[in-house]
């Protein structure tokens, strides 16, 4: 509804010092054209919304201007009762905050809410770990963290994955979890870069500040960087034809193989697919595992290379039974 949107609109601009029309359209999903009648409608009922051009410009609201526009919806109050990560919070060391800040929360809702709400826990709960936990040895995570919020430069000692050490010096800018990792995102030699926090095997803190990036957005940093790491991984793609019975386990081994396409099965219980793999060899041997199940189309070389496994594996047990 228009009217939610112009609430939201208002409380953007409140909590943010400036928003440009693009940053709204993108927040509210609408088209930035929506943006600038929005705008209009919000000057017409004497709300002091000013433009402003240039590089660093956009939409603010009247210096000192403040709304008493806070009430929350039983679905918004559901929101920030949801449980994060237990893990996350205890890697950050906040998770007794987050307990107490949540227990404020509760106490603040309004009595006819409370019902609605107070369960969420009990309800939704968001674990992301994973089933079989790795040791993770965080050495220098609270000296991150610390730099991080003071904005003071970092001297670190990083591990690369052949396990050759190098020192640099680095401006820290965020923390981001993927899964249970955590990377610190920082800039070195004029450039922003993602470090994986289990490797940094010393960090110290340098009594330097730096200013940060006016145009940095940790979120948008991180979706770009991601998208880049995905599409440099190595593919390996495969056109085969796959038995109805697999299907269930094809889906659900997705960590070893990605399903790219699936034909509806045909009359002799038969499906076409194209498969992708890291590596040649991981096709190989996944494809084996199946046995009679699967069969390649093409390439040609794989099927070739995975009859030559299997007849392998019959003189290697023909052998042993002699």
């Amino acid at each position: 509804m228009r009217a939610d949107r112009l609430i939201s609109i208002l409380l953007l601009l409140q909590n943010n010092e400036r928003m440009t029309t693009r940053e709204l359209a993108k927040e509210l999903e609408v088209t930035e054209r929506t943006i600038h009648r929005d705008m209009e409608a919000l000057s017409a009922a004497g709300i002091p919304v000013l433009a402003e051009r240039g590089k660093f410009g956009g939409w603010r609201l009247l210096e000192k201007y403040r709304t008493n526009l806070t009430g929350l919806k039983a679905d918004e109050i559901k929101t920030l009762l949801l449980s994060p990560s237990f893990e996350h919070l205890a890697d950050l060391g906040i998770s007794r905050d987050w307990k107490e800040a949540r227990q404020k929360l509760l106490a603040a809702i309004p009595a006819p809410l409370k019902e609605d709400v107070k369960d969420i826990s009990n309800r939704i709960h968001i674990d992301t770990s994973t089933w079989r936990q790795t040791p993770r040895e965080m050495k220098s995570f609270e000296i991150l963290q610390q730099a991080v919020w003071e904005e003071k430069k970092l001297q670190i000692k990083y591990e690369k994955a052949d396990k050759q050490t190098s020192d640099r010096i680095v401006e820290p800018l965020g923390l981001v979890a993927k899964g249970n990792t955590w990377y610190l995102i920082a800039a070195s030699d004029e450039q922003i870069k993602s470090y994986r926090a289990s490797r940094i095997v010393d960090a110290e803190l340098i009594n330097e500040k730096f200013s940060r990036p006016s145009d940095f957005d940790l979120a948008d940093y991180w979706q770009e960087s991601k998208q880049k790491f995905i599409s440099s991984l190595p593919k390996f793609e495969v056109e085969v034809e796959m038995s109805l019975s697999i299907i269930q386990r094809i889906n659900f081994t997705g960590r070893f193989v990605r399903v790219i396409h699936m034909d509806n099965p045909r009359d002799n219980g038969w499906i076409s697919a194209s498969l992708c793999f890291d590596t040649e060899q991981e096709a190989r041997e996944y494809i084996l595992g199946f046995g009679d199940q699967i069969k390649i189309v093409s390439p040609v070389s794989l099927r070739k290379s995975v009859s030559g496994m299997a007849e392998g594996v019959v003189i290697l047990y023909s052998e042993n039974e002699r």
